[in-house]
């Protein structure tokens, strides 16, 4: 006797990503107190790939204004940024 296999309805899903991340977005970190200035920093270097002097300007710069952008470009590039600075639970934001 012949097994029947259920019924899998095939989908075909088609996705662009241009159109909903080629936009540019900016990065923004926000001021806490519990990162220290190393933490930061290191956290901006490893996210953006930037050098030591800008990342530890941009955390001055958090720490005085209570935030910095850090970033500038395409959507999903930035998300990827933000994600980086998440690890350590940077608080960011993501704009346009």
């Amino acid at each position: 006797m012949e097994e029947m296999q259920p019924y899998k309805p095939s989908l075909d899903v088609e996705t662009d990503e241009s159109t909903t991340t080629t936009f540019l977005s900016s990065v923004i970190v926000y001021n806490d107190d519990w990162h220290t200035f190393d933490e930061v920093i290191m956290q901006l270097i490893k996210a953006t790939n930037c050098a030591f002097e800008k990342a530890r300007a941009q955390a001055f710069e958090i720490h005085v204004k209570g935030y910095s952008v850090v970033y500038n470009g395409k959507m999903n590039t930035c998300l990827k940024v933000s994600s980086i600075l998440e690890e350590i639970a940077l608080r960011t934001q993501i704009v346009t």
